[in-house]
């Protein structure tokens, strides 16, 4: 028999051991394969290791996505979650030139993924708390979010959890040096049955300038002064 005869449950089911890539290079010997290729029903789950597989066009977003993972463990992700004003111009030029990336895929996932269900970030230095509000209202059924080294994420993202994050069931900041003590005692508060873990997180030294770091101090030796 040949593959093509096999009815379409089955080659879905082929398809999903195949990866991405392997999926796009079957989809171009046949128009069978490529309508079974294009069948939202196979892209439930999404696993991307680099910014760069974002831009390819071998895969497809939409209703279906339930579980969505972005993890950049590179070595060039360091530079991204250098503080921003540590960088050199060498280090703001590369991060500029994808700075926007997985923001913008996320605020397509908003837009075509209403049934997400799990969304795992990794090393994704340039994503915002705004991405993550969004993506909350736009998402109401997800019970997994999981940052992990997440540093532009602050307070509001816990903040936003304890609004929208009806359905949320399991929530991780790790290494998010910018969340607090605060932050984390209010999701506890607000949503008692979140799975909630913070590993390093409120305990690194956030994105503060020496200089306000310095202000900052002496506003608090003056206040025990007083």
């Amino acid at each position: 028999m040949h593959i093509t005869q096999l009815n379409r449950e089955c080659l879905l089911h082929l398809f999903s051991f195949l990866d991405k890539n392997s999926r796009k290079s079957l989809a171009k010997t046949c128009h069978k394969l490529l309508e079974v290729f294009q069948d939202p029903l196979l892209w439930s789950l999404l696993n991307f290791h680099s910014p760069a597989e974002l831009k390819k066009d071998n895969f497809l977003l939409g209703p279906a996505l339930k579980y969505l993972s972005i993890c950049w463990y590179s070595e060039r992700v360091k530079v991204c979650n250098v503080e921003d004003w540590m960088k050199n111009n060498f280090q703001k030029d590369f991060c500029n030139r994808h700075e926007n990336i997985v923001t913008d895929f996320l605020l397509e996932v908003c837009n075509r993924c209403p049934n997400l269900l799990s969304l795992t970030l990794s090393g994704c230095g340039h994503v915002t708390d705004d991405c993550i509000l969004l993506l909350l209202k736009n998402c109401p059924n997800l019970k997994t979010l999981k940052l992990e080294n997440c540093v532009r994420i602050t307070d509001q993202t816990l903040e936003a959890v304890t609004l929208y994050g009806g359905s949320l069931q399991t929530l991780h900041v790790d290494f998010c040096r910018n969340i607090t003590q605060t932050g984390l005692e209010r999701v506890r508060e607000k949503c008692p049955s979140v799975m909630l873990r913070a590993e390093r997180s409120a305990n690194m030294i956030p994105d503060n300038k020496p200089e306000k770091k310095l202000m900052l101090e002496k506003a608090s030796s003056k206040s025990v002064q007083l």
